[in-house]
């Protein structure tokens, strides 16, 4: 086989493996959006404040000055990230959730569901 066929043959061999080609004018799905909108009761308290709302957590975990505490009912699991600015304590700066089986579900519904789970601490009243 002569190089010119070598060198086909290897170019054709390299394009099976990329994948595919992306279709002209093909514009890849934006990142979702998140919003804050019915998280107030969460973002910016500290640890105490979550346990006082949504009762003890059913994991912890720390990685160097991180925390993550996660709380889960039978309609989601929440995972608040709890980090610190500065001297101050650590705090909720960002929240993760999802239904037990993995799929998505909106964070401020499932802040609303653990706040009425068994084992939550009564609402106060106003």
């Amino acid at each position: 086989m002569s190089k010119t066929a070598w060198a086909g043959a290897a170019a054709l061999g390299l394009a099976a493996c990329t994948g595919g080609v992306a279709k002209p004018g093909a514009v890849a799905a934006p990142p979702a959006r998140y919003t804050a909108v019915g998280l107030e009761r969460v973002i910016g308290q500290d640890a105490g404040g979550l346990v006082r709302l949504f009762g003890q957590p059913n994991q912890e975990m720390r990685e160097g000055t991180g925390r993550k505490l996660q709380f889960a009912s039978g309609i989601c699991v929440l995972d608040a990230y709890l980090y610190p600015k500065g001297s101050d304590a650590p705090r909720v700066t960002w929240l993760d959730a999802r239904q037990p089986d993995g799929r998505a579900i909106d964070r401020a519904s499932c802040v609303a569901a653990l706040t009425r789970r068994e084992g939550a601490p009564p609402s106060p009243r106003p």
